[in-house]
C-alpha cells in the first residue's frame, strides 16, 4: 500500500477507534435515543457509520444504484457488539480492497450511481472525511441532546 493511502487508514484507524470508545460507554438502551423526530436513532447513526467502510468501499468501485440497496437492505446491526464486529468487518474489508490497487489503479477515476466522478484515491478521502463528519454528529448529540460527555480523545 502505497504511503498516502496508509495515511489515510491510519485516520480511518483514529476515527474508528474513537468511535469504538464511545460506544463502550453507551448503554443498549442509548441506542434508542432519537434526538430529532424523522432523523436517525443513536443506533441507527452508528448502524449507518458501521456500514460505511462497506458501502463507500463499494462505491469506489462504481456500483450501481440497485446493488448499492441490496447491499443496505443486508445491513441490520442492533446491539453495541454487532455494531463494533461490522465496523471492524467492513474496516479490514476496505483495507483490503485499497492494498492490492497499484498506482494506476489508485488514480483511475470511477462514477458514483448519482454522478459524481472522483479517482479512487478521492474516494477514500471522501470515506475519511464521511467518517469524521458522522463522527462529529454523534458526539455533538450526545453532549446537546443527551448531556453525555464521554470524554473521548477526538484527535490524536
Amino acid at each position: 500500500m502505497n504511503m498516502y493511502c496508509q495515511s489515510a487508514f491510519h485516520q480511518l484507524e483514529v476515527v474508528i477507534a474513537s468511535i469504538s470508545e464511545m460506544v463502550g460507554q453507551l448503554s443498549e438502551e442509548d441506542l434508542q435515543l432519537r434526538p430529532t423526530e424523522g432523523k436517525y436513532s443513536i443506533g441507527e447513526l452508528l448502524e449507518h457509520i458501521a456500514a460505511i467502510p462497506a458501502a463507500d468501499g463499494h462505491i469506489t468501485e462504481g456500483a450501481s444504484k440497485e446493488e448499492m440497496q441490496r447491499f443496505y437492505e443486508t445491513i441490520n446491526m442492533k446491539t453495541k457488539q454487532e455494531i463494533l464486529d461490522k465496523l471492524f468487518h467492513h474496516f479490514s474489508q476496505l483495507k483490503a480492497q485499497f492494498e492490492h490497487y497499484t498506482e494506476e489503479h489508485l488514480f483511475t477515476e470511477t462514477t458514483s450511481w448519482w454522478g459524481v466522478t472522483y479517482t479512487r484515491y478521492e474516494w477514500l478521502i471522501q470515506i475519511v472525511a464521511h467518517m469524521y463528519h458522522h463522527r462529529g454528529q454523534l458526539q455533538s448529540t450526545l453532549v446537546h441532546s443527551y448531556k453525555k460527555d464521554l470524554e473521548v480523545i477526538l484527535f490524536e
